[in-house]
C-alpha cells in the first residue's frame, strides 16, 4: 500500500513584505522537502525572502459560521478604537 505524503501549507514572505502570506499548499514527504517544493512552485521569480510551511493536520481553526459569537466580545471593548483617543497635531502619519 502505497502511503500519501502530508499536506503542508505555505507562507511567502516577500521582498517588500513585513509578514507572511499564505499562497497555497503542497504534499511533501518532510518539512524540507515542503520548504523546497515550495520555493520551486511558489518564488519562481524570486520574489521570496522567507518560506514557512507547516503541516496542514496542526492548523486550528474557527468557523466562519461562529464568527458573530466569537468576536461579539470585543465589540464592547470601545477604548481599543484608534477614533477613542486625541492625537496632537504634531503627528503627522498614525
Amino acid at each position: 500500500m502505497k502511503k500519501e505524503w502530508p499536506l503542508w501549507e505555505v507562507f511567502i514572505r516577500s521582498k517588500s513584505g513585513l509578514h507572511h502570506k499564505h499562497v497555497g499548499s503542497l504534499h511533501a514527504a518532510d518539512a524540507e522537502m515542503a520548504i523546497e517544493h515550495a520555493r520551486d512552485v511558489y518564488t519562481r521569480r524570486n520574489e521570496g525572502v522567507s518560506i514557512w510551511v507547516v503541516e496542514s493536520k496542526y492548523i486550528t481553526a474557527s468557523d466562519p459560521a461562529d464568527a458573530d459569537p466569537l468576536f461579539e466580545p470585543a465589540k464592547d471593548k470601545v477604548y481599543r478604537h484608534p477614533t477613542f483617543y486625541n492625537l496632537p497635531d504634531e503627528v503627522k502619519h498614525m
